[in-house]
């Protein structure tokens, strides 16, 4: 990794007073990894990061430090001060209540008092001062954060970390390397040209579970010498990798087979093409005492289950009343393309999307998306 980028951002880190870390839509298991160690590298400087995802976290990386503190959504994004003069008169006490939906402050003089003219009100700016996204090729894959708050994006330094080409670059600072397996192995080797003694062993852990997640446990073709090198180097700092291979293939929470034993029951493959897709309605995960944050697991498990197939898509109706989507794909296809007429967000990898009307209905749209799209290839 150059010199110089890596002196850019360890001076954009030091200078943070607050960091926020993203992890966009499709960003996998290897995306929250990721963004769990870079928060405790950031701990050991000092820093205290805020995670925000665009969806709930794997419950298989429930063993990492840190994994109960990921948000779903803004929480105090903009700081506002009130100001009072008190250069001339001293303040002797400060209370505060909240009396029908308003926050009443008062302040008694040490003597004398004050003005309407000593007291103003400022916007003190946003709370994060620094962003650092993991795996999102743009920042509209950082999903609803990005929608309601682009202001927030547009005004604040951008760390951008990656490792795929269909990157955009839009950061301040750009760490994609083409080379890399996963964002782990990314931020393992940002970290380890800042300073090795930043990565303890809960951080090691994290970019070595980001990696095996990326990698199918090194069973990919984009595995190289370089990925089995940081591997090593991350196992020889105290990563815990039969915790991390348990956790993501080993063990499997009782809703989560419930729900891929539902899953798996409606399991459809196309017998022109490598594809294969299911369905799940809300009695589904009514039954099998799921939510959405066990679909991460399922749709792993469908993938696993249907090897010979290079597009894997779940279909199912959320919490909100309406349809959505997971497709999954492997190259040569790319899971962007071959639902663009759907609206998706994500990675050519992995997507998230929306469909209209019932589930039947998303289930014919989105064939016939990635039907057509397959078809090109």
């Amino acid at each position: 990794m150059a010199l110089g980028s890596t002196q850019s951002v360890l001076e954009a880190l030091k200078r943070s007073d607050r960091p926020l870390l993203c992890v966009p839509v499709g960003a996998g298991a290897d995306g929250y990894a990721s963004a769990l160690g870079f928060a405790r590298v950031l701990k050991a400087l000092g820093k205290k990061a805020d995670i925000l995802a665009a969806e709930p976290a794997p419950a298989a990386l429930s063993f990492l430090a840190g994994h109960g503190g990921i948000q779903t959504q803004f929480h105090d994004l903009r700081r506002f001060t009130i100001e009072l003069d008190a250069s001339k008169t001293k303040v002797k006490e400060l209370t505060y209540e909240v009396k029908d939906g308003k926050l009443l402050i008062h302040v008694q003089p040490a003597s004398g008092s004050w003005h309407p003219k000593d007291v103003r009100v400022n916007d003190a700016g946003f709370r994060y001062d620094l962003v650092v996204c993991f795996g999102a090729p743009d920042l509209e894959s950082c999903g609803e954060a990005y929608r309601a708050h682009p202001d927030f994006f547009f005004a604040t330094p951008i760390v951008n970390i990656d490792h795929a080409p269909e990157n955009e670059h839009y950061g301040a600072l750009n760490i994609v390397d083409l080379t890399a397996s996963a964002c782990g192995e990314v931020c393992f080797d940002l970290v380890e040209s800042i300073d090795p003694n930043l990565l303890d062993e809960e951080a090691a852990t994290a970019f070595l579970t980001g990696i095996i997640a990326k990698t199918r446990s090194f069973k990919r073709p984009n595995v190289t010498p370089k990925t089995m090198a940081a591997a090593g180097k991350l196992v020889a700092r105290g990563a815990r990798r039969e915790e991390a291979v348990m956790a993501l293939y080993r063990t499997r929470s009782v809703p989560t087979l419930r729900l891929w034993g539902r899953a798996l029951a409606r399991l459809k493959q196309d017998p022109e093409r490598p594809l294969v897709w299911s369905l799940l309605s809300r009695q589904d995960f009514l039954h099998a005492g799921a939510d959405e944050a066990h679909l991460a697991d399922v749709i792993d498990e469908l993938i696993t289950s249907a090897p010979s197939a290079r597009v894997v898509a779940l279909l199912y109706e959320g919490t909100d009343g309406a349809v959505h989507g997971i497709v999954h794909a492997e190259r040569p296809f790319d899971a962007l393309a071959l639902t663009a007429p759907l609206a998706p967000a994500g990675t050519r990898e992995d997507v998230r999307l929306r469909a209209e009307g019932g589930l039947l209905k998303a289930e014919e749209a989105c064939l016939a998306a990635v039907r057509k799209g397959m078809q090109t290839r």
